[in-house]
């Protein structure tokens, strides 16, 4: 059973990450996550404090490469920052075919997916599914090390279920066969996304192994990522779903690692223009049909807290067109701010 973590200590700020020749801003990453770690999400998560971002999972399949959607995942076009490209597949000389195509195509890191849950990944033998075969872990591993002239690194879970939590050896293979950083989701294949994410195998693994670990898991907000860092000593944490409708929280995270401040989320205002910019800017990248569906979800993140009962989420993702969308939005804003601004005003 998992242990309480400690209570938050203060620690030193480490020294940022070394991948490879790359020395990141800071430890905190942005988790690759299919669907959202788009390049409009991955530009924005980087201005606003994520030392490292990664790219959606790429297959490694060439068949696919020619696709709208891998096409789009792979433009890196005027992309600020070191470029981290996620491939997932099976086959090892197809998975270091995948690395060099993505070399060529501007990666300066490749990440390889032994943590992706989704059984559709999952039934052909991929992502977290590969944690129950180590000798085509290590496999994989050396193709892909040995096909590119970039650092290498691996995501992966604590094991395929919590009865056979591996991770350890998992680990150790990564880093006897030439892996550069290990990001660790705290939870096995089998559990999916469901319960809590445990730091204990995330612990050990960091002991074990010299090299790069990154803690991945429920890291929501500043405090925890602290408590996460303290408890198992990683190097470095890894957030991902704590960073959809929030992508500030990289700056909120590391103001508290630098002060033990926490650091309010920004104003009103403020998170409009984010969330108008990121709109505008997928509405950009997909264009207006596919842009106007895939901004839906980003605004029902960022609305979360805000529009409880659903009713404008519910009027937004009727909205068809691009511009109409941003109206929507910016009359929305209006009154949030005007209802705020009542709220905190002195009575007459």
């Amino acid at each position: 059973m998992q242990q309480p973590m400690q209570p938050t200590v203060q620690k030193p700020l480490q020294q940022p990450l070394q991948i490879g020749p790359y020395k990141l801003d800071n430890n905190l990453m942005l988790a690759p996550m299919a669907g959202v770690t788009d390049r409009p999400f991955r530009q924005l998560c980087k201005r606003l404090g994520a030392g490292l971002v990664v790219s959606e999972m790429l297959s490694s399949n060439p068949k696919v490469w020619n696709t709208a959607k891998s096409q789009a995942r792979m433009n890196h076009e005027g992309e600020e920052g070191i470029r981290s490209v996620q491939i997932a597949g099976a086959d090892p000389e197809l998975m270091a075919q995948a690395a060099q195509f993505n070399v060529e195509n501007g990666a300066q890191i490749i990440d390889i997916n032994m943590g992706c849950p989704a059984k559709k990944v999952n039934k052909k033998l991929a992502g977290s599914a590969l944690l129950q075969y180590p000798d085509t872990v290590e496999s994989i591993i050396k193709a892909v090390v040995n096909a590119v002239d970039v650092p290498v690194t691996l995501k992966i879970r604590t094991g395929w279920n919590p009865e056979n939590r591996n991770g350890v050896d998992i680990a150790r293979i990564a880093e006897q066969n030439g892996i550069q950083s290990l990001a660790v989701h705290g939870r096995t294949k089998a559990c999916m996304y469901k319960g809590e994410a445990e730091y204990d195998t995330i612990r050990r693994i960091k002991a074990a192994i010299s090299i790069p670990v990154i803690a991945n898991g429920d890291i929501t907000s500043p405090q925890k990522a602290q408590e996460v860092l303290n408890y198992t000593g990683a190097d470095g944490v890894m957030v991902g779903r704590g960073a959809q409708g929030k992508p500030w929280i990289f700056k909120q995270i590391q103001h508290y690692l630098e002060t033990g401040e926490t650091l309010a989320p920004p104003p009103l205002s403020q998170q409009f223009e984010i969330l108008y910019e990121h709109v505008t800017n997928v509405q950009g990248f997909y264009g207006d049909t596919a842009g106007v569906r895939i901004a839906r979800k980003h605004v029902g993140w960022y609305l979360s807290e805000h529009d409880t009962d659903r009713q404008f989420r519910k009027t937004f993702n009727a909205i068809d067109d691009a511009t109409e969308q941003l109206d929507a939005l910016n009359a929305y804003f209006q009154a949030l701010q005007t209802r705020e601004n009542r709220q905190i005003s002195p009575a007459a």
